[in-house]
């Protein structure tokens, strides 16, 4: 069966069922119909003086298009720790749906380890992203306004930073002009959409602790710069707190379940590519008061999630972590010793020897820059060898690491056992996590711990425009703040054609922009776009709804 037809085949329970597994009183719910409901914030600050659970981080090797499974092994081991007796939640992001209608598709796990009700999860859900979009708009409406009312800021139309966003892959609105049509249709100028996940705001209400947080960074928001070259902020243009009102209930996590039964809270979805790619820390701090373990993810790579989770968001929040799992593919290893995708079913010993040092890379990071327990997940798929998996079993251990072979997306959370066991060993461990750098460092310091300790790249160049925009971070005092590194997620360079484990290279920052609301510096390295397009064949075209309503075509 396909994941879709596995999600409609099985039975939920009504939500304040799985409210009550996690302790969740029903005056801290706010129900959206009978399998999904907000969880009122007063619920964290009445939790206030109960210890923390633990925290697990699941993140993975660098992505191929073979997949990785990142998702569905946090899943899968939420419900293998609940099947041991352990009070378990899991805490992810919530979907876009730029890939759910493009090419990566859905991200509600698979097979058997999923989180339901899928369609929903994948689809609009609780409109929190709806929310975003509207908070953003509402500004960028504010913005232009202010222009055509006399520009009272001295807003220099050139120099506007903030864009519109829409929740959707559309190359076209990259690069527009607006204005057009005469003076009653504003001022005409260049200007642009983001999609919603890549957007300040999401960043912001993802590391937000309460409202008033939320309403104090999003005035903190740089939108543009006068004409005498002074930053202009949603706060001067007294857009905060109408922006905090459209947010007033997307601050609120969401609370579903797996497959199984165990309660997962859904909230915040950054990409990890061109934001920060965390979960809220609202809804990461919720589940570490309501439960023995939260298993959270971090997007795409250890290089770029993994290392955004805890030089950001731990950072941010003041959490720590207590384990780490790492996980990998026998497919995707071989992609990145250089097989074609159509080929990766095949045995192949020696590609998959070359395409080992990327897993080796992301494990001396973990284990050595950020000094915290790990253990390898080998996500099983059907056309693996015994000699491939052993094989990567063979080579952890000789690096004295743990690791396990990973069957959650077909037998659910008997498949996860052996992972969860070795996480809760793990969990009993000390660690001496420590950040990559000192915020107080310069941000070439900081950029290049980056480029040589997690990429293991050679140095950092930066463009004549990059450089003038790093003299003014300075200037203005920004300087201070974590480095978010906008760059591909194919490869730990910033070049997605050099795979495995490269060496030599040079990062290249092309530009900067603070976001001094998210209180972070944003990097851009190599060809990323904040607006992606949608592929040759879009998830789109296979998506359809029959007579009755049942959704077809959501992977």
């Amino acid at each position: 069966m396909t994941d879709i037809e596995i999600a409609q085949s099985c039975s939920m329970q009504p939500i304040a069922e799985i409210a009550a597994k996690a302790e969740i009183e029903n005056k801290y719910l706010e129900m959206y119909g009978q399998y999904k409901a907000k969880i009122n914030n007063q619920l964290l600050k009445d939790l206030e003086n109960k210890p923390d659970g633990k925290l697990i981080l699941v993140t993975a090797i660098t992505p191929t298009p073979a997949g990785e499974g990142k998702t569905t092994t946090s899943i899968g081991l939420a419900d293998a720790l609940s099947s041991l007796g352990k009070k378990t939640i899991a805490a992810l992001r919530e979907p876009s749906l730029g890939p759910v209608f493009g090419l990566k598709g859905g991200a509600a796990g698979g097979g058997y380890a999923q989180v339901v009700p899928m369609e929903d999860i994948n689809l609009h859900f609780t409109g929190d992203f709806h929310a975003i979009s509207a908070a953003c708009n509402l500004l960028s409406a504010m913005i232009d306004n202010h222009l055509q009312q006399g520009n009272a800021l001295n807003i220099d139309p050139r120099r506007i930073t903030f864009k519109r966003v829409v929740d959707m892959n559309d190359r076209a609105l990259r690069e527009i002009i607006i204005g057009l049509g005469g003076k009653a249709n504003g001022i005409v100028r260049q200007a642009g959409f983001e999609i919603t996940v890549a957007s300040e705001v999401m960043a912001v209400l993802c590391l937000a602790e309460d409202l008033q947080d939320l309403k104090s960074r999003l005035g903190k928001i740089i939108i543009g710069y006068t004409y005498d070259n002074k930053e202009v902020t949603a706060a001067q243009l007294k857009a905060n707190g109408a922006m905090t009102v459209l947010l007033k209930d997307a601050i609120k996590p969401n609370l579903v379940q797996t497959l199984e039964g165990t309660p997962v809270i859904i909230h915040g979805g950054p990409f990890a590519n061109i934001a920060h790619g965390c979960n809220s820390v609202i809804a990461t701090k919720t589940a570490l008061k309501l439960a023995d373990y939260t298993v959270t993810e971090a997007g795409f790579a250890a290089d770029l999630g993994a290392e955004k989770f805890f030089d950001i968001k731990c950072r941010s929040a003041g959490l720590k972590p207590d384990a780490v799992v790492l996980v990998a593919t026998v497919r995707a290893l071989k992609f990145h010793g250089g097989i074609k995708k159509d080929e990766l079913s095949k045995k192949n010993l020696i590609a998959l020897e070359k395409g080992l040092p990327n897993l080796l890379a992301h494990l001396n990071n973990i284990r050595n820059v950020y000094h915290l327990p790990v253990v390898v997940a080998i996500n099983a798929f059907k056309d693996d060898s015994p000699e491939e998996i052993q094989f990567i079993i063979d080579k952890c251990q000789q690096l004295n690491t743990r690791v396990v072979l990973s069957d959650v997306w077909a037998n659910g959370s008997k498949g996860g056992l052996d992972l969860a066991e070795e996480v809760i060993k793990l969990c009993q461990q000390d660690n001496n996590f420590a950040f990559l750098y000192d915020c107080q460092e310069t941000v070439e310091n900081k950029l290049n711990a980056l480029c040589q300790k997690i990429y293991h790249g050679d140095k950092v160049l930066y463009s004549d425009e990059a450089k003038k925009q790093l003299k003014q971070i300075k200037e203005n005092g920004y300087d201070n703040l974590p480095i978010c590194i906008a760059k591909t997620q194919y490869s730990l360079s910033d070049n997605p054609k050099l795979l495995a484990a490269p060496t030599g290279f040079s990062i290249t920052v092309k530009n900067f922009k603070v976001s001094a609301g998210a209180g972070f510096i944003v990097a851009y390295c190599g060809d990323i776009m904040t607006m992606p397009g949608l592929p040759k064949v879009p998830a789109a075209e296979n998506i359809d709804i029959d007579t009755e309503g049942r959704i077809m075509g959501l992977f």
